[in-house]
């Protein structure tokens, strides 16, 4: 059986880094909040431990060994007592101007790592504070946790190692459709979309490939009347999977709005045009998105209350074959079954680039509303 490893730091993860980065003292001692907790849920999760730090100019007269040591055997002291220890404790001395390959982000030091078939790097992570520690993941090709305010806490990043994988699948059979949907909210693929309409395809793959999850739609509708029963049933399947892939939501950002990534935590509106908001002053921003001479924006919340708004008219009644009018009703019944709150509003004189648009756009929003952000329930509710 392969074994799990999670690689951790030393300073600003297990103990708090004081303000001149160097733990030389018993007085600068202290663990990091909920450490040992989330080591003991993940060691019994079958997680073995590595130690990996960078010691700028251990064993120098910058940093005396005897300093380092008394501190070093303290933590892993303290740790055994609680059940937790290391299968290695790897820790480079040198200073970051030597540019070494065994200080992080380098991955010297594990190398030995990588040549093991027994371990199983795909289920394997690092935790660390630093951007380093996060190139250290990317370079070993393992899962990087940041321990840090506005990253990750320590009982995030348990959760996130534990939980279970956030994948569904559903078969929808009516005397219209057979359908089935695959989803898988944690590995970005290439979608595989296949509902006999090459444009609704095509609309679809956005869906997965803007959204960042992976996605696999199969469709065999009566198409030889017309396309509705084939769009509101995917629609119905992928909202249905989209809840169960979710599951008690518990780590997820809940909305998608870009307010951080675009205009800030504080913006009040983004607005299509100077004089139209977008979803009115209750909005605190919009995800929104250009397309030519087109622009889409989108809000949604997985509160669990469907709710759909629409704004926006197309110029045309068909596009590539599809009517224009179940663009809309492809967002309510994708509400209905995920118990998404979406309003989504379009403008644009292009119809093809209008429809477009408004699945790209909630695809980015959707990205965002489903990313694991921690453990915490996204409610005061207590329930969503």
């Amino acid at each position: 059986m392969s074994q799990k490893i999670l690689f951790i730091d030393r300073d600003g993860v297990l103990i708090d880094e004081p303000a001149d980065e160097q733990i030389d003292s018993f007085e600068k001692f202290r663990l990091t909040r909920g450490c040992i907790a989330a080591l003991q849920t993940l060691r019994d999760a079958g997680f073995q431990f590595v130690m990996v730090s960078n010691q700028d100019g251990l064993g120098t007269d910058s940093f005396p060994r005897e300093t380092f040591e008394g501190p070093q055997r303290l933590l892993l002291q303290i740790l055994e007592s609680q059940g937790i220890t290391f299968r290695e404790v790897l820790i480079d001395e040198s200073f970051a101007r030597e540019n070494k390959p065994t200080r992080k982000p380098g991955i010297g030091m594990v190398m030995h790592y990588l040549r093991d078939r027994s371990i199983d790097l795909a289920n394997s992570a690092m935790v660390g504070d630093r951007e380093t520690d996060l190139q250290f993941a990317t370079n070993l090709g393992v899962r990087g946790f940041r321990l840090k305010d506005g990253h990750y806490d320590w009982a995030g990043i348990a959760h996130a190692l534990t939980a279970s994988p956030r994948t569904a699948t559903v078969e929808r059979t009516t005397k219209e459709t057979k359908i089935t949907v695959q989803v898988d909210l944690d590995r970005a693929s290439e979608p595989a979309v296949a509902t006999g309409h090459g444009f609704f395809d095509h609309m679809l793959e956005q869906l997965g490939k803007h959204g960042g999850f992976g996605l696999a739609v199969r469709c065999a509708g009566d198409l030889h009347i017309d396309e509705h029963h084939t769009v509101e049933d995917t629609a119905l399947a992928i909202g249905q999977a989209l809840k169960q892939a979710l599951g008690d939501k518990r780590g997820i950002g809940r909305y998608g709005f870009d307010g951080a990534e675009g205009q800030g935590a504080d913006a009040e509106t983004t607005a299509v045009d100077a004089d139209t908001p977008v979803f009115g002053a209750a909005a605190r921003a919009a995800f929104a998105l250009p397309m030519d001479e087109t622009r889409a924006a989108a809000v949604v919340d997985f509160s669990g209350r469907p709710y759909f708004v629409f704004e926006g008219a197309f110029p045309r009644s068909d596009v590539g074959g599809l009517a224009t009018e179940l663009v809309p009703h492809f967002f309510r019944s994708l509400c209905e079954t995920s118990g998404l709150n979406l309003h989504l509003q379009v403008r644009g004189d292009n119809t093809h680039h209008m429809v477009e648009a408004c699945f790209k756009v909630v695809a980015r929003a959707l990205r965002q509303a489903i990313k694991r952000e921690g453990s915490a329930l996204p409610s005061t509710k207590g329930v969503l």
